[in-house]
């Protein structure tokens, strides 16, 4: 099909849609006449769609849909949550502050590397259909007055395919970003490599992945958000090596997609396979993002990592935290006996006691969880992502057993497999690379001892993390809220200084264990946890922990509030005594805190 050709047939289309626009205002005008409002245009063929109740089609459900309504859910599908694809120009108006994108890059001369036939002609029919010049856009724009690079992949465009054009304007836009200092979000989409470029396609593969490790080594942000559908080559690169990576609801994610696995192996697939929901509970992406918070989501992701080396203590100004102990509290903590060490062990095991998350609210402003190892699974015994601090970005990792017997099954009872570990260690080693302190709360009997848990390499991953911890160049506070069993405990609280609540326990192992294994005899537990000094005031004399953290009469649903606000005063203390050490004297310190045993 020739060029000439083409401008033809837009020119009869626009002027078939001209000939609709007018019968629809020559309907409006009638109607505004009429002794009787219905509701309905009507036309000289019948009713005429005007913008108001124009229809469309559900690409999810398959239900025709009010179009007006969609686009003001951010084309969102009332009927089913389904997303509609997103044109360029619509993402730049959810993301971007009004007139503020500014396009790069919109220019590159296309070449046919191959010399494949059609290929030219395949692009101008694509760059005539979308009104776009690639398959990405790239530029520079402001978020709620924070400046970005902003990338988009519009799927109209030969299936937002891979070609060299592609993975040159993403590469060029990254090293720009590395020149401005700038962090870089990306939504991707795509159908993989571009056929027609053969292996110079495949070659934009290491190009643009090259680039975004010249952007971790300078220290800046690299988000992706994958959008419906991302697979392929796109997939096995870039798209997958962002520091946070986010998908939107339902999006189709893979290398090779339902469809070529069906075909090639004849292997059925479990229901809902590579979809957003899927790679979170598989480990490989950190979370689903909803577009109606897509804006506020990317705003809190540049905040939480513009800490600066020696600035841990950044507060916001102003703010008085000064805790106050309540009167009731007071004298509560007076009378209440101080239990022995069995009555601690009962205590700490009971499900009821307030787990990590109870504390995290009256400690921190908000805080948005990270999923996944990016390799295996999601483990839900250990929790972990990003918060605030009364204005300072720190990165909090909880082990959680659980509030119910249902939800402590979910949980493995606060027991982490190896994935557990790594998705711990993983967001431990993003927070040194963004110079965010670390603060770790342990609460677990131990790690998981189980075949899938050998299988998988618990003492590796428990020995990964003992090792890494060890040399983190940011602050670690490890705090115990509840049990600290044995090196599954030791795993998260390699710390700069370690606390515990005044009821908590930490030991070697537990006092049924260590009578079985010492004494042969399992129910010596109570004797043997007198012997053992498991609790915080004999750990504070044998210098294991520096701190150690009131329960005003015992850590429950009334003191959970006074405590989380007890700890808060005392971790901004913290902060403020790291406030000005170097990467390597924070290390260093820890070095020696443990060197001494």
């Amino acid at each position: 099909m020739n060029l000439d050709l083409l401008k033809q047939k837009r020119a009869d289309y626009f002027a078939k849609k001209l000939s609709k626009l007018n019968a629809s205002l020559a309907a409006s005008k009638a109607r505004s006449t009429a002794p009787e409002d219905t509701g309905a245009v009507v036309g000289e063929n019948g009713p005429v769609q005007t913008p108001d109740n124009y229809m469309i089609r559900c690409p999810k459900c398959g239900k025709q849909v009010n179009r007006e309504r969609v686009v003001k859910r951010k084309y969102v599908c009332y009927e089913c949550e389904g997303y509609f694809r997103v044109r360029v120009p619509n993402r730049i108006r959810m993301v971007a502050d009004p007139h503020t994108f500014e396009p790069w890059f919109a220019e590159l001369p296309t070449q046919n590397p191959l010399s494949y036939e059609g290929y030219e002609e395949k692009l101008a029919q694509a760059r005539e259909k979308t009104g776009l010049d690639e398959a990405v856009t790239v530029g520079r724009c402001k978020v709620f007055g924070e400046d970005i690079v902003l990338g988009i992949c519009d799927s109209r465009f030969l299936m937002s395919s891979m070609g060299h054009v592609v993975g040159e304007k993403i590469t060029a836009a990254i090293e720009r970003a590395i020149e401005y200092r700038l962090p870089v979000f990306l939504f991707c989409c795509s159908g993989g490599a571009r056929m027609q470029e053969g292996i110079v396609s495949l070659m934009q593969m290491a190009k643009t992945s090259a680039a975004v490790q010249k952007l971790g080594e300078a220290g800046l942000l690299y988000c992706t958000i994958l959008t419906d559908p991302t697979t392929g080559g796109v997939t096995a690169s870039f798209a997958m090596l962002g520091d946070v990576i986010m998908a939107e609801p339902g999006a189709l994610v893979g290398f090779a997609g339902p469809r070529v696995i069906k075909q090639t192996i004849g292997q059925e697939l479990p229901e809902g396979f590579q979809t957003a929901e899927f790679l979170v509970e598989h480990g490989i992406i950190d979370g689903i993002v909803k577009r109606e918070t897509l804006k506020k989501t990317i705003y809190f992701l540049i905040k939480a990592h513009q800490s600066k080396e020696k600035q841990y203590a950044e507060f916001t100004p102003g703010k008085d935290s000064h805790f106050v102990l309540s009167e009731i509290l007071k004298e509560q903590s007076f009378k209440v006996r101080p239990l022995n060490a069995w009555e601690k062990v009962k205590a700490v095991r009971k499900v009821e006691r307030p787990q990590a998350c109870d504390y995290m609210e009256h400690i921190f402003d908000f805080f948005v969880e990270s999923h996944g190892d990016r390799a295996f699974r999601d483990d839900p015994a250990i929790v972990g992502g990003l918060a605030f601090l009364d204005g300072q970005p720190v990165t909090v990792i909880a082990e959680h057993k659980g509030k119910d017997i249902k939800e402590c099954q979910r949980r493995n009872f606060g027991m982490p497999m190896p994935e557990g570990y790594r998705k711990a260690l993983r967001l431990m080693k993003q927070a040194e690379k963004f110079n965010r302190p670390i603060i770790s709360f342990v609460n677990t009997a131990g790690a998981f001892c189980g075949i899938e848990a050998e299988e998988r390499g618990q003492g590796e991953a428990i020995a990964r993390n003992l090792r890494e911890m060890a040399a983190l160049k940011v602050p670690v506070l490890c705090i115990f809220i509840g049990e600290g069993g044995s090196g599954g405990a030791l795993a998260t609280a390699v710390g700069n200084e370690v606390w515990m609540l005044e009821n908590a326990t930490y030991s070697i192992l537990s006092p049924e264990g260590f009578a079985s294994i010492l004494w042969k005899d399992a129910s010596r537990a109570r004797e043997a946890s007198e012997v053992m000094h498991i609790t915080a005031q004999d750990l504070k004399q044998l210098q294991v922990i520096e701190r150690i953290i009131p329960e005003f009469g015992g850590a429950d649903s009334t003191t959970v509030a006074a405590i989380g606000g007890y700890m808060k005063e005392q971790i901004m203390d913290f902060l403020k005594r790291c406030q000005g050490m170097s990467g390597e004297e924070l290390a260093a310190q820890r070095y020696e805190r443990f060197r001494k045993f």
